[in-house]
């Protein structure tokens, strides 16, 4: 297995492969972004806006979130009108995934209590200023776990590109099966496709397991300060 890792792992293929776990990574991060912005202005829609716009947001979120993203994929890569591969696959991500988003953020809103609204107005708060100071940070502080969760999602279901000939990681796995002969002279085994593969699932695995660690902490961070505010008020309480 030593001997098929040195012959497969040469310096070009390494560098091919690395550059297509790059591109999961940039590709993962711009999806994550645009989609949160999106979700959150759609969030905000369904929730406060009982009008058309309201109605429009929900349609849009129950229709993209009840169908397949590599659907939403195959569809904005042929039909998209943007200048590159790369914006119709980041295009088609964020139509999906910001409808997740949205109905991720919407639950973390429901959570809050509606007394903090009145509680802000009482404090000579518009609806602007209570959103963005006192509702929308507990908001995120409650949902970032399943938040960071989508995120491992998208991380993952960016191997759908290698669909579309997205230079991805999973796409330069498989090319380089195949252009593997005319480097090594050989056949490819099942040696070699285990080899190839398995580190593109390593790469997944080393971000995804990251990103988890990270909820982790987040979760034992939030348990403990909630623990502290517990003590702090029975220790109010007892005075």
């Amino acid at each position: 297995m030593i001997e098929v890792i040195s012959k497969t792992f040469t310096y070009d293929i390494t560098m091919y492969l690395l550059g297509g776990a790059w591109m999961v990574v940039e590709l993962s991060a711009i999806i994550v972004v645009l989609s949160l912005f999106f979700g959150l202005i759609l969030a905000l829609l369904r929730s406060y806006e009982r009008f058309i716009l309201g109605r429009l947001a929900g349609i849009y979120i129950e229709i993209f979130r009840n169908t397949p993203n590599l659907m939403w994929v195959l569809i904005c890569y042929v039909y998209a009108p943007m200048p590159t591969a790369f914006s119709r696959c980041v295009f088609a991500f964020v139509l999906f995934t910001s409808a997740v988003m949205a109905e991720i953020i919407r639950g973390g809103l429901n959570s809050i209590s509606k007394g903090q609204f009145e509680a802000a107005r009482s404090q000579g708060f518009n609806f602007v200023q209570a959103l963005c100071y006192i509702i929308l940070p507990q908001t995120f502080q409650n949902i970032t776990p399943t938040l960071l969760s989508q995120v491992i999602t998208v991380v993952k279901d960016t191997s759908f590109l290698s669909m579309v000939a997205m230079a991805e990681l999973m796409f330069r796995s498989r090319n380089v099966l195949s252009l593997l002969p005319r480097y090594t002279g050989q056949s490819v085994g099942i040696a070699q496709v285990a080899v190839i593969f398995g580190f593109a699932a390593l790469v997944y695995f080393v971000i995804n397991f990251s990103l988890s660690c990270l909820v982790r902490t987040i979760q034992r961070r939030r348990q403990a300060k909630m623990a502290c505010v517990d003590a702090q008020a029975g220790k109010s309480a007892s005075a």
